[in-house]
């Protein structure tokens, strides 16, 4: 006998709306969309946001697409847009040291649930980006290439991704020489380069075995604790 909610991960489907407003029109909503912003980099922190959109379409949301693919100076716009016009919206920071200490994806997992719960409009269903979320609050669904198939999730794209680029120009400032405001953490030449000459920030994550080797140590062997029984 089949149950309900459909447990399947559901693929890209046309238009950013399709998804969010056939939940709408069964009762389940309102919907969350979750994603994340910083699960390559090799320093800063991990970025999750929810997002809850109103019903009805507004103009000043038509560019909403996957983070990747806008330039900055959309995604500050859509940022804006999205802050002013969500039914509510919630972002939570994982630091260096927590995903060092549990891993990222289960950083990752752990995050998701934060920022579901700190919505605060309760969703009626969730929609994830990529994988299944065990332990939210409600029924939820994995959807491949998520930020570019809802509306919702690619809204959580984009308030997780500023809110990462933000935090990362400020650590530029923090920890001069290493070109966080360029890069964002991500091992390019010049960032391993920068590694290499200075030694890791407080902000490398130590588990990251090309942090680990340009610093001539042996890689930091993580723990698992709390989320990670569930979330392997």
């Amino acid at each position: 006998m089949s149950t309900w909610p459909p447990r399947p991960v559901i693929r890209r489907s046309s238009g950013l709306r399709t998804m969010e407003s056939t939940l709408l029109r069964c009762g389940l909503g309102p919907v969350a969309g979750v994603d994340e912003a910083g699960r390559g980099p090799c320093a800063g922190p991990l970025v999750i946001a929810a997002c809850i959109l109103e019903p009805k379409p507004h103009p000043s949301l038509d560019r909403l697409d996957d983070s990747k693919k806008l330039t900055e100076k959309t995604r500050e716009e859509l940022y804006d847009a999205i802050v002013r016009r969500a039914l509510a919206w919630s972002v939570v920071e994982v630091p260096a040291d927590e995903v060092d200490a549990i891993g990222i994806h289960v950083a990752n997992i752990e995050g998701m649930r934060r920022a579901v719960a700190g919505l605060l409009v309760a969703p009626g269903y969730v929609l994830t980006d990529g994988f299944r979320v065990p332990g939210l609050p409600a029924p939820s669904l994995p959807v491949i290439g998520g930020d570019g198939a809802a509306s919702c999730i690619a809204a959580a794209s984009v308030l997780a991704k500023v809110t990462r680029d933000r935090i990362m120009v400020g650590l530029d400032r923090t920890y001069p020489g290493y070109g966080f405001a360029i890069h964002k953490g991500y091992s390019t030449a010049v960032h391993m380069a920068a590694l290499r000459e200075l030694g890791p920030s407080p902000e490398h994550r130590r588990s990251w075995a090309n942090v680990a080797a340009a610093c001539g140590e042996a890689p930091f062997r993580r723990r698992l604790v709390g989320a990670g029984a569930d979330a392997r």
